[in-house]
């Protein structure tokens, strides 16, 4: 029971994660911000530190935003203009429609392209309002970034961190391949717990489940944590 919780907390703590690195900055008008590095010209390590050094302190100006709110219709806006930036920036340094097919497992080798595209959609979709909720939760932990590896002529390399809680100290390493000339993350483990695989099997549950039918499984998507 202790491991299945402490499975659950990890899983549920990276992907957290997942989205603070990955945000960018939000108004409550849902004005798009803009980059202040190129981010087609950074390194895996920089792109990850710039990121994490960004949100990390955007975060806290959004929660603050949220504090002083008191209609819930302002406060709806202005989450739903913070999900919508977490999306933005997602889309542009995540590889979501390469790692939706990965979590499709076999079903994605008899899948028609409009249902890889549906689940492509529906799981990114599901991922950031999620989690997006999630940012907004964290306030003690430290992320801290490890020292770069030599990168040379690599085209997939990882990117390691460590989440330092109160508690304990949580290793946090990101996947990244080299597409089209641009660093992407193609998955996340936590301490072990590979993120790719936990969707994956997830996929693999619900398709037993529905009996191969995946319009039903894309039907039923949840991209929060199972108990299972």
């Amino acid at each position: 029971m202790l491991a299945k919780l402490l499975h659950t907390k990890l899983t549920v703590l990276a992907l957290c994660w997942i989205g603070v690195i990955f945000a960018g900055q939000t108004q409550a008008s849902c004005i798009v911000s803009k980059a202040t590095i190129e981010e087609t010209a950074l390194s895996p390590y920089q792109l990850i530190d710039t990121a994490t050094k960004k949100v990390l302190a955007e975060i806290k100006r959004h929660r603050a935003e949220l504090d002083t709110s008191t209609e819930e219709a302002v406060r709806q806006q202005q989450f739903a203009c913070f999900v919508g930036e977490v999306d933005r920036i997602l889309g542009q340094i995540v590889d979501f429609d390469w790692i939706a097919l990965k979590v499709m497992g076999s079903d994605g080798k008899v899948a028609s392209a409009e249902q890889k595209a549906e689940f492509a959609e529906t799981f990114r979709a599901g991922l950031v309002e999620t989690y997006g909720r999630g940012l907004l939760n964290y306030s003690s932990e430290r992320i801290v970034l490890l020292p770069a590896e030599d990168i040379e002529d690599k085209r997939k390399v990882t990117v390691h961190q460590q989440i330092v809680g109160v508690e304990a100290t949580y290793p946090l390493d990101y996947t990244m391949g080299l597409k089209d000339g641009q660093w992407k993350v193609i998955n996340v483990i936590i301490n072990g717990i590979n993120l790719g695989k936990t969707f994956r099997g997830q996929f693999a549950q619900s398709s037993q489940k529905n009996k191969g039918d995946i319009d039903k499984v894309i039907a039923s998507w949840d991209s929060g944590i199972t108990n299972g």
